[in-house]
């Protein structure tokens, strides 16, 4: 049974190809199979091309600074990504949803993926759920998935940094 392969995977897989671009064809599939995503056409340099020029597109949905800004960009995308949502079993790995047409190529496929996931995400754990790392120097993008909803660095490790950073800064303001 699948629960709902559009969402949190989908904006994690998303996260991944913006901090650690693939550098070639092969890496693009091997990083997609990491996720479970099966590729049903030949991947081409096309593909690599246009999943970072729609990425781009996608960090300014990261970069809005209210949530209607935000769900406006998200909006656009989604009007060019997504399909009628469909029951399939085009694996043979159990019936589940898409909101995609059959048969597209990769980067046509992860639009519509990182999209439909990204627009579950925030309507399901809050629009306030996405942004770029509160340390200083840092500008990696991230998504929050924790309990609490109240993530404002990319990592534990910038958290930490920063963290000493302000304390070191008291202990020296306070000398």
């Amino acid at each position: 049974m699948h629960l709902n392969p559009y969402g949190e995977d989908a904006v994690r897989l998303a996260l991944s190809l913006i901090t650690d671009p693939p550098p070639t064809d092969d890496a693009m599939v091997v990083r997609c199979l990491a996720y479970d995503l099966v590729i049903e056409l030949p991947v081409t340099k096309y593909d690599r091309a246009a999943t970072a020029e729609f990425l781009a597109e996608w960090l300014t949905v990261i970069d809005a600074t209210d949530h209607d800004e935000r769900a406006a960009r998200l909006n656009d995308l989604l009007r060019f990504a997504s399909a009628y949502p469909r029951l399939t079993n085009h694996a043979e790995d159990g019936w589940h949803i898409h909101y995609r047409d059959p048969a597209q190529p990769l980067a046509s496929l992860l639009r519509t993926l990182i999209s439909v996931g990204t627009a579950l995400h925030l309507a399901g754990r809050g629009m306030h759920r996405l942004g770029r790392c509160a340390a200083v120097g840092c500008t990696t993008p991230y998504a929050d998935f924790s309990r609490t909803g109240k993530q404002t660095y990319c990592s534990p490790a910038c958290g930490n940094r920063d963290a000493v950073r302000r304390h070191r800064a008291r202990t020296a303001a306070g000398s």
